[in-house]
């Protein structure tokens, strides 16, 4: 297996689309604030957001994993610099989550750190289990999915050597997710991470095909676009309301992502709109974006209480001040916390 010539080892196209996801997951969020405008429908579907982001995961650590497979200290190097990626943000979210616990949680600092399940989210398995968790840490459960993943699947692309191999995995999880789903065990919750492993088995299923198959952008470029448009059709007809609207949504994803990397470098409209600009930029803070937006919007809940009265106008000011405030929080945190501690990614 050889990562294409053409395929540049960055591609900033896809930083505008992980922008598209957090800014669909933020809107998401702000449903209630938005009934009775035309942004209303839209914010139903941002939950998609979250199936876009295991899509680009899915893709860019596979590709991460099978470029690095026969280098010395693979997994420490791959876990090490995972960890300087997801810990140091989340367990900051946790911190402030449970020492400020009587705003975020409800009872006091020991009270919480007692009988809140802190460490479910240690070992990342919050979203295994039927735990009340507080809303502040609510959107946890995506992360740990890709952890439980990607703990699984670093040495697994290490140990099979064959393509086809890793290829009926992934095929085998993307089928599986839907059946689960549509058999609704009562023991699996609606977070659990088998009934969400469609987005990130076939980001990861495009990687394994980028190094197996012998074609060129062109022929991507039709890939992706037939994807897309066959995806979303699925989605907003025979696969709406049903177990496969996820796998749907996931094929759609997919097919965006292979006609951005295809296009990668592109002098067009959209590759130029993906590229930089503000879905660019979304795109470099969504983690920290992702993770503490839920928290600023109880923190700030002052604000929501006084806009009350002010009817449909109040709610638009609720939704741009949440907006402006997690930008800002999210920009700080990127620059002064996140991209701080990436610098020691080359040391694995």
């Amino acid at each position: 297996m050889q990562r294409p010539n053409w395929l540049p080892s960055y591609l900033p196209e896809l930083d505008g689309l992980r922008g598209i996801a957090i800014l669909a997951v933020v809107l998401y969020h702000c449903q209630l604030r938005l009934e009775g405008t035309w942004l209303y429908y839209a914010s139903l579907w941002g939950w998609a957001g979250v199936i876009l982001f295991f899509v680009l995961s899915g893709f860019l650590i596979t590709c991460i994993l099978l470029g690095t497979r026969d280098k010395p200290h693979y997994l420490h190097n791959f876990h090490g610099r995972r960890a300087l990626r997801v810990w140091p943000v989340y367990l900051l979210v946790l911190a402030v989550v449970y020492l400020n616990a009587p705003w975020f949680i409800g009872p006091g600092v020991w009270d919480a750190i007692r009988t809140a399940p802190w460490l479910a989210y240690i070992f990342c398995v919050q979203n295994l289990f039927h735990l009340a968790l507080p809303a502040a840490l609510a959107p946890t459960w995506a992360l740990a999915i890709e952890e439980q993943f990607y703990f699984v699947w670093a040495p697994v692309v290490h140990v099979l050597r064959r393509p086809w191999m890793l290829a009926a995995l992934l095929t085998a999880a993307l089928v599986a997710s839907p059946m689960l789903r549509h058999a609704n065990l009562h023991w699996m919750t609606p977070t659990n991470t088998l009934i969400h492993l469609d987005g990130i088995a076939l980001g990861s299923l495009m990687a394994l095909a980028f190094y197996t198959l012998k074609l060129g952008r062109r022929a991507w470029l039709v890939i992706g676009l037939v994807a897309f448009v066959s995806g979303i059709g699925a989605a907003a007809t025979i696969a709406g309301g049903t177990s496969l609207l996820d796998s749907a949504l996931a094929v759609g994803f997919a097919g965006a992502m292979l006609a951005a990397v295809a296009s990668s470098g592109a002098r067009n409209p959209i590759s130029a709109a993906l590229r930089r600009g503000p879905l660019a930029f979304y795109g470099r803070i969504s983690y920290g974006l992702y993770m503490t937006h839920i928290s600023v919007f109880i923190y700030f809940g002052w604000f929501d209480a006084r806009m009350d009265s002010y009817g449909i106008a109040g709610n638009l000011a609720v939704v741009a001040f949440r907006f402006v405030t997690t930008t800002v929080v999210a920009t700080v945190l990127w620059y002064g916390f996140e991209s701080q501690i990436l610098k020691l990614k080359r040391y694995f």
